[in-house]
C-alpha cells in the first residue's frame, strides 16, 4: 500500500503547500465544470474559469507551456461561451444544443491546424523540445482548443474532442507528477461520455418536438 501511495504522490514532496492546496481546488472547481457542462447548466463558466485561472498560475509557474496555454484559452472562450448559452435566439429560446455544420467543421480544421502551428512556434522559441511530452502536449492543446470552442458555440461534437484529450491526458498528467490533475481527467473523461450521451438525448428531443 506505501509503494502505491509513493508511487501516486511522492512528488508532491517538493511542491509547496499552498501550490498542492491550489491544485486541488483547481480538480475540484473543473470537475463541477464539466459536471455542469454534462447538466447544460450556465455553472458551466463560472467554476471554470476559477479552475483555469489557478491552473494557469501553476503551470506558468512549473513552465508547462503548453498546458498553460490551453487553460488561458479556455478562461478566454469561457467568456465567449457564456455569453452564447446566455444569448436568446427569440424572445423565449437561447441558444439550442446542436450538431456542428460543414462550416463549423472547417472552422475546427483550421482552429486545430493553427493550434498546432501556434503551440510549435512558442516551443521552439522557448527551446522547450527537451522532452516527449512536449510533442503529445502539442497534440492535446489543438484537440483542447477545437473542443473548447464547440462546447462555447453549444454543438455536441465538443465532447469527442474532450473524450479524446482526456484519455491521452490521463497518463500524461501522471507522468508529469500532477497525480490530483491526471484523477481529475479520468473524471473527465466519464463525465464527457456522459455528457455526450446527455447532450444527444436532449438534441433528439427538440427534434422530435420540433
Amino acid at each position: 500500500m506505501n509503494h502505491i501511495f509513493n508511487l501516486l504522490f511522492e512528488q508532491y514532496s517538493g511542491y509547496d503547500t499552498l501550490d498542492i492546496i491550489l491544485e486541488i481546488v483547481a480538480v475540484v472547481f473543473g470537475v463541477l465544470s464539466v459536471w455542469f457542462s454534462k447538466e447544460n447548466k450556465i455553472g458551466v463558466f463560472p467554476t471554470g474559469l476559477i479552475s483555469t485561472a489557478i491552473f494557469v498560475y501553476l503551470l506558468y509557474k512549473w513552465t508547462l507551456l503548453g498546458d498553460m496555454m490551453i487553460n488561458a484559452y479556455y478562461f478566454v472562450v469561457s467568456i465567449y461561451g457564456w455569453y452564447v448559452w446566455t444569448r436568446k435566439v427569440d424572445t423565449d429560446h437561447f441558444t439550442p444544443i446542436t450538431y456542428t455544420t460543414t462550416k463549423e467543421k472547417w472552422i475546427s480544421v483550421i482552429i486545430f491546424c493553427m493550434t498546432l502551428g501556434f503551440v510549435y512556434y512558442v516551443y521552439e522559441i522557448f527551446d522547450k523540445w527537451t522532452s516527449w511530452t512536449a510533442y503529445v502536449d502539442t497534440i492535446t492543446t489543438a484537440i483542447f482548443f477545437v473542443g473548447m470552442w464547440l462546447m462555447a458555440k453549444r454543438k455536441v461534437e465538443n465532447w469527442i474532442f474532450w473524450i479524446v484529450g482526456d484519455l491521452i491526458s490521463i497518463p500524461l498528467y501522471f507522468y508529469k507528477g500532477l497525480t490530483f490533475t491526471s484523477m481529475q481527467y479520468i473524471g473527465f473523461t466519464v463525465l464527457a461520455v456522459y455528457g455526450f450521451l446527455a447532450w444527444k438525448k436532449i438534441i433528439n428531443k427538440n427534434l422530435q418536438v420540433a
